[in-house]
Parts: C-alpha cells; sequence; structure tokens
C-alpha cells in the first residue's frame, strides 16, 4: 500500500466515523484557517513575491479572498447545513422526507501556480465546511508558497483532516489514481482533460476551474476613459496571469483611435515611461512561459503590429503591457490563451457580428461588455454562453464571495464561492422515514386493488 492510500484512507475514515459532521468540528477547521492567515500574513506576501514578483497589493488581494470565504461561510454555516423537510404525497403518508447535506469524504485539491494561494485554499474553504478532509496539491511553478502552504497547514491542521503533497506533474498523476471522494482541480484545459480522464477510471467527481481566451468587447456609449483604466488593470494584475483577465479586446471602428489614446494613457499613468522598472507590475512565473510569451510578442514586432509597449525583460521574466493590432482570428495571439500582458485589439463593425462569431468559438470564463444599453446587454445574457459575464468592468466578478464562480464547456464545470461552494463539496442524500403503523395491504400481492381507484389515490 503506497504512502498516498494510506493518507487517503486515514482521512476518509475521520469522515465516516461521523467526527466531521457536528456544526463545532466544521467552524474549528475554519477558525484555525483563520488564524493561518491572521498569523502569518507577512510570510505569505514575501513568498508571492518570491514566485511571482507580486506587489504587496496584489498579494493581499489573495489573502483577503479566502479571508472573505471563511467569514461567509462562519456566518452562513447553521443554515446551509440544515435538513430540509419535503413534502410528501398523500399516498404515502404518514412518512417524512428530507434532504440531508452530508460530506463527501476526502478531496483533493489541486493548485494553480498563478495565484498559488488563493486558490489552493479558497476550495478548502468549502470543502471543510461541508464536513470534508483533504489532501492539498500546491503547483510546484510556486515553489515558495507551495512550502509556505506545507508547513502552515502542518502547523494549525491535524494530519487526519488536511494533508499537502508537493511535487510534479508525476506527483499530481499518482495522487489522481488513488480513490479521492472528488476531485478539484484549478488550471489549464489540457490539463485539465487528463484530470478528468484520469478520475474517470474511479468514477470520481471533478470539478475543472479552467479559463480560455475571455474577450472584452467595446462598442458605443461606453466611457472610454474608464474603461481603459479598467482593462489595462485586469490585463496587468498578475502580469496578465488571471484566468478571468481579458484575454482580448474587440472594439468598434470608430472607438479604435480613442480609445487606444486612452489605453496608453493608463499604461502609463499606472506604470510610468518605463514599466519593466515599475514596482507595481508582477514578473512572468517561468521560464517557459516568458519563452511561449517573447515569442508571440517577437512574432508581433516583426509584423510591425505593436501599438504601444512591447519591452521585455529575460532575466527578470518581466513583459511590459502591450497593445498588439490583429486583423482576424487567423492571427497567433488568437489561437491559444494568453496568459500574459499581451493584449490584442481587433476592430469589430457592430456587437451582433460579435455574437454570431461567439456561436462558434469555446465557451469562455468571462464576458465582458463595455457600453452600449440595456438591449445590448440582455442581447449578451440571452445570446452567448460563457462561465460569467460583467458589464463595463472585468475581473471584479470573482471577488464577490457569494456569487457563484465557474466556468462552462471548455472553460470548466462545477462551481465554488460561498454556498456554491459548499454544495460542490456536499451529497444532498435523500431520506424517508416511515413508522410501521398503518401498513395497507393493497400494496402487496396478490394484487386486488381496482386500477381505477389506483389511479384517484395516486392522482
Amino acid at each position: 500500500m503506497s504512502s498516498e492510500n494510506f493518507v487517503l484512507n486515514q482521512l476518509q475514515d475521520l469522515v465516516l466515523s461521523g467526527k466531521t459532521r457536528p456544526e463545532k468540528w466544521r467552524r474549528n477547521q475554519l477558525y484555525a484557517l483563520s488564524n493561518l492567515l491572521e498569523n502569518h500574513q507577512q510570510e505569505i506576501l514575501d513568498a508571492l513575491n518570491q514566485d511571482l514578483g507580486k506587489p504587496p497589493t496584489e498579494g493581499f488581494f489573495e489573502i483577503i479572498a479566502v479571508k472573505q470565504e471563511i467569514k461567509l461561510a462562519q456566518t452562513n454555516l447553521s443554515n446551509w447545513m440544515k435538513a430540509k423537510q419535503i413534502n410528501v404525497p398523500l399516498s404515502l403518508r404518514p412518512a417524512k422526507a428530507f434532504v440531508q447535506p452530508d460530506p463527501l469524504g476526502c478531496v483533493l485539491i489541486i493548485g494553480p501556480w498563478n495565484y498559488p494561494f488563493s486558490l489552493t485554499l479558497q476550495p478548502l474553504v468549502g470543502a471543510l465546511a461541508a464536513g470534508n478532509t483533504a489532501v492539498l496539491k500546491p503547483s510546484e511553478h510556486a515553489p515558495n508558497v507551495s512550502k509556505l502552504i506545507k508547513k502552515l497547514i502542518e502547523k494549525y491542521f491535524q494530519p487526519e483532516t488536511t494533508q499537502v503533497i508537493e511535487g510534479d506533474g508525476a506527483i499530481a498523476a499518482n495522487l489522481m489514481t488513488q480513490k479521492f471522494d472528488h476531485v478539484f482541480f484549478t488550471g489549464g484545459e489540457n490539463i485539465g482533460k487528463k484530470v478528468m480522464e484520469a478520475a474517470s477510471k474511479n468514477l470520481t467527481p471533478v470539478t475543472l476551474e479552467l479559463g480560455g481566451k475571455s474577450p472584452a468587447v467595446v462598442i458605443e456609449g461606453a466611457n472610454l476613459e474608464v474603461t481603459a483604466k479598467r482593462i489595462v488593470w485586469g490585463k496587468s494584475l498578475n502580469a496578465g496571469q488571471t484566468c478571468i483577465a481579458p484575454d482580448h479586446l474587440l472594439v468598434e471602428h470608430k472607438l479604435f483611435d480613442s480609445l487606444i489614446f486612452n489605453l496608453k494613457k493608463s499604461i502609463n499613468d499606472f506604470y510610468g515611461n518605463s514599466p519593466l522598472n515599475s514596482k507595481n507590475l508582477g514578473s512572468i512565473i517561468n521560464q517557459t512561459q516568458f519563452d511561449r510569451l517573447n515569442t508571440l510578442l517577437t512574432r508581433a514586432k516583426n509584423n510591425s503590429q505593436i501599438i504601444y509597449g512591447g519591452d521585455s525583460n529575460e532575466k527578470e521574466k518581466r513583459i511590459s503591457p502591450t497593445l498588439i493590432k490583429i486583423e482576424n482570428r487567423n492571427d497567433p495571439l488568437m489561437k491559444e490563451e494568453l496568459f500574459g500582458p499581451l493584449l490584442p485589439i481587433l476592430c469589430i463593425k457592430n456587437l451582433d457580428e460579435v455574437i454570431l462569431e461567439f456561436k462558434n468559438l469555446p465557451k469562455p470564463l468571462a464576458l465582458y461588455l463595455f457600453g452600449g444599453e440595456q438591449k445590448e446587454q440582455e442581447k449578451i445574457l440571452s445570446m452567448t454562453s460563457s462561465g460569467g459575464v460583467c458589464f463595463n468592468d472585468v475581473v471584479l466578478q470573482a471577488g464577490i464571495p457569494e456569487l457563484p464562480f465557474g466556468g462552462v464547456g471548455s472553460s470548466g464545470m462545477g462551481k465554488y464561492h460561498g454556498k456554491a461552494g459548499f454544495d460542490n463539496f456536499t451529497h444532498y442524500k435523500s431520506i424517508l422515514k416511515r413508522p410501521f403503523w398503518l401498513d395497507l395491504n393493497f400494496r402487496y400481492p396478490p394484487y386486488k386493488l381496482d386500477l381505477s381507484l389506483l389511479k384517484k389515490l395516486i392522482g
């Protein structure tokens, strides 16, 4: 028996012992996680800076996200845990039927490298609130955060409650051979497919939080100065390494010049004349990702597509926010999720043209619309499919703890945040309870009840 299998059995046994079901146990775990955040804030910020060059403000967003999740769970846990009584048909009375929220067991949470702290611990909040135990696999591409998560979890949690297993993709693949009760994965589509394939061998349910090419559409009616600030912020946050960052920009022809002017101004206002020297701009996670982005950047330079920016520093793995003009969707920049501070910009005729194109494209994690009126917003909501929609802003929808977060189609499956996270890690068990009295013989063979009467009884 492998060490992972032993760990898994130990963690599953605690749930099946019934010890994780009381509200007190769950609150104790949430309290421990809250203390972890309160007592080690600077260590968390330092690790995020070491791995991703995150400014303290951006790093603090990761801490706040987990804190908000904990607070919401603590406030609503009693209500979330309540069994719900279900109406029983007259023909089955006297009886009681209800739905009881049950923990799934032990869940595996595989974290990403772009928000390595919050996106590993935020799902843990829902898992613990639902009465589960957990194994965390932080991303090896953020080694300082991974090491810190392991140290802190071991300090604040009992090993039969939550454990951390570090390592590379081979370790994750080995974990996926174990029979967990649920797998929660945040990352790219290609690895997501492998996770789902591996989980299927044990019929393990999965939550996949993926990404995709989330578009931002700008049409008449947008305040271009505010629009530009919000787009540049969302695209440059974490050096563009955000799953719900605006991947590319689709702008009406007549707004193009004015929007470009405001985008340039916003980049300059945020990061100065030399963004690579700004303390407010993060770095690319590793050499592989830098090389991928720099190759796209070099190709765009060679094709004279750069509108603004285009600077890079290989030693520090930094790339300045860059505006790039593209002519159509066949451009190499439109082939895959960029996950970096490169912003391709494509002119469009109108919103209807864009909506028609969306029907043939993979469903994104987020869709952004700036401008228009109520009727344009209704078109986006009724004629497109995406994980979420945000009007006149970007990224902030993920910061609302009570708003479910998740993808659809190739951008993922399953949701979390708040009650959605509790539900995601809960099995709602259907229960019927009947007394022994009033046991009528007409239900048993030999059947003597007239069918016409039976129809009346059943209704």
